[in-house]
């Protein structure tokens, strides 16, 4: 029995996983200076130095720079200091989802900017493989200098094992090991499973976004980003989907297949419709009224997510578990059945919710910025 995994369990709705743990591992490094020092030195992030002051937060914010969109929030920030140096790291850390748009590289311009700090080090941590090599130059080509490290969480798993002696670091090694944090050097029976059944699987998802689902997605919202674009969603956001963008790259809808990289094996992923809105867009006001009102209004089959006036993506899902489909007797239909009935739903709370135009954004219309953006949307709504 995990204690952290059954306090996980007691939130309602999603489940903020990651932000838990991050408060959970930098709680336990604040009460074990010695295992963090052991950590960094061991991958050669700091050398024997003698700090008299550790000091660690967590979610710390930092203002927007003039070349940023938005505000920034650090996962985990560490000082270091001997008493007349400061040394300081940013730690950004991911479980199941991946690096959102130039987050990375937001983080190491902050950095840079900090004052009278004397070393400066970027740590990406992750759990799944996602190699960031292109972050290491344009970081050592600021100025001051940002070092830049990725790691795994199954390194810094192997690392506390060593030292397991009290019940809070058995219970961090057990709620590791049951998300999947412990180890990468073993396939597994699913593993061999996926392999064999990749394309297959692929195939099926496409036939069932492909034909009259995209004609009708392309009548109701003006375009649609496909193929190529798809793809890129399921790397970079967990998600198989068709969609396009409204006034620009600030309001977006996807169709399609979400949530493909589940916590566990006993989720499945979900299938349906989701509107998103950036947290800077000018009608972001307008964008939340509707999306609460809709939500309020239709509460069984609209679910929200991040319906606040704080910086971060605002969507609404109209959608339904894969594993409701498994009984039915032609799942490919059934599919597609309902991927229309969710483009129906979307235009008719767009009609009757949102009183501003929307309009895809074609190919042609497009600025670079937004032609960039097609292939680079969100990850916050896996």
């Amino acid at each position: 029995m995990s204690l952290f995994t059954n306090l996980l369990n007691l939130h309602s709705g999603n489940k903020p996983r990651e932000d838990f743990f991050t408060e959970i591992i930098a709680y336990f490094l604040s009460l074990n200076n010695d295992i963090l020092l052991d950590w960094l030195k061991h991958h050669s992030i700091i050398s024997d130095e003698n700090y008299s002051s550790i000091k660690i937060s967590t979610q710390q914010e930092h203002k927007r720079l003039e070349t940023h969109t938005e505000d920034s929030r650090l996962d985990i920030v560490v000082e270091l200091s001997d008493g007349l140096n400061t040394d300081v790291i940013f730690m950004e850390s991911k479980i199941g989802s991946t690096e959102g748009w130039r987050q990375l590289e937001k983080y190491a311009e902050i950095l840079s900017k900090l004052k009278n700090v004397r070393h400066r080090i970027l740590i990406y941590i992750t759990r799944d493989y996602d190699p960031k090599d292109e972050i290491k130059t344009p970081g050592s080509n600021l100025e001051p200098k940002i070092s830049f490290y990725q790691l795994r969480w199954h390194q810094f798993y192997a690392r506390l094992q060593q030292h397991a002696t009290d019940i809070l670091a058995q219970e961090i090694l057990i709620f590791m090991k049951r998300n999947g944090m412990s180890t990468t050097n073993q396939f597994s029976s699913v593993d061999l499973l996926t392999m064999v059944n990749f394309n297959k699987t692929l195939i099926l998802m496409q036939s069932t976004l492909s034909d009259e689902v995209k004609e009708e997605f392309k009548l109701a919202f003006g375009r649609v980003a496909e193929k190529t674009a798809s793809m890129t969603q399921w790397t970079w956001g967990s998600r198989y989907i068709i969609y396009t963008h409204f006034s620009g790259w600030n309001l977006w809808c996807g169709l399609g297949y979400f949530n493909l990289n589940p916590d566990s094996l006993t989720e499945y992923p979900y299938l349906g419709i989701c509107l998103e809105v950036s947290p800077t867009f000018v009608e972001r006001p307008k964008i939340i009224k509707s999306m609460q009102n809709v939500v309020n209004e239709k509460p069984d089959i609209w679910t929200s997510k991040n319906l606040t006036v704080t910086p971060a993506w605002s969507s609404i899902f109209y959608r339904k578990n894969l594993q409701e489909l498994l009984s039915e007797k032609d799942q490919l239909s059934a599919t597609k059945f309902f991927f229309k009935d969710s483009i129906k739903e979307l235009k008719m709370i767009q009609e009757k919710y949102f009183h501003f135009p929307w309009r895809g954004v074609a190919i042609e219309e497009a600025t670079q910025e937004d032609k960039e953006d097609l292939e680079t949307l969100p990850s916050s709504t896996t």
